[in-house]
């Protein structure tokens, strides 16, 4: 396919790395002009408004019938020798409709098909900050990672991470002055902790660099503690939601221009 920035792709692995994150490796010939440098940036992976993934052979009549939605996920890795492209997907279900890209994931299985578009631009932390400190849920988990094996060996600071189970809590490749605490919440864009985590941490004591991405509620009030209780500035951090509890990426898409444009 290659057409512009749409790459066909076929599955070569699939695999739970915990009970709620799944690990879909991608691999073809039109990866092999994918970019390298572009973990923890994004790419569009292209369904039907049904929920199923498109194919090759039908792209051009679905594309005209309107019938394509998409789903952002985390360039969690690339080799371009072997033109396989990682993606790590937090798994879960839709009270309402479909879950494409989750549904897609958990079933994945080697030699399924699908189109990706991108890559879009990196996410990653400040390289010169003194210390940092990285806040999300699972489906930041993959960006977070990234950035962790991205900073140099002498980086200190803090993670907090919020999963589904105690069975999501996994070992993160890091630098040794970086430390982890997992907040357990079975009920993802519901009771989110993280805020009373960053509180009960001491994450913040020295000014970091502030990495975060979750839910949008929960993004909100993180985003009004740290810049009226905590003052810190826009240059300070990178905050954003991946989500929107109870929304498609579509509804959420319309709610976080809206919040861009209140916000300045």
């Amino acid at each position: 396919m290659a057409v512009g920035n749409y790459r066909k792709a076929t599955v070569l692995t699939s695999e739970f790395l915990t009970p709620n994150l799944k690990r879909v490796v991608l691999t073809g010939p039109d990866l092999s002009n994918f970019p390298c440098g572009y973990e923890s940036g994004y790419v569009k992976l292209l369904f039907t408004k049904q929920g199923r993934a498109l194919r090759e052979d039908e792209a051009f009549e679905q594309l005209t019938k309107k019938n394509i939605m998409m789903r952002t996920y985390t360039v969690r890795a690339f080799d371009k020798v072997k033109a396989a492209l990682t993606i790590d997907f937090a798994l879960h279900s839709a009270e309402k409709g479909v879950a494409p890209a989750s549904d897609w994931a958990k079933s994945a299985s080697v030699g399924d098909e699908i189109i990706v578009g991108g890559p879009g631009a990196t996410k990653l932390a400040d390289p010169d900050a003194a210390a940092y400190l990285f806040v999300g849920d699972m489906t930041a988990l993959p960006a977070i990672s990234c950035n962790l094996e991205y900073l140099p060996t002498t980086a200190r600071g803090n993670v907090i991470i919020e999963v589904c189970s105690e069975a999501d809590i996994h070992a993160l490749k890091k630098p040794d002055n970086i430390d982890v605490t997992w907040v357990v919440n079975p009920t993802p864009g519901k009771n989110s902790q993280l805020l009373e985590a960053i509180k009960n941490s001491n994450g913040l004591s020295e000014k970091p660099f502030v990495w975060c991405a979750c839910e949008f509620e929960t993004m909100r009030i993180i985003r009004r503690y740290l810049k009226r209780e905590r003052h810190f500035e826009k240059q300070d951090m990178y905050i954003s939601s991946y989500w929107k509890y109870g929304c498609t990426e579509e509804q959420h898409k319309i709610e976080k221009r809206t919040d861009a444009e209140l916000e300045g």
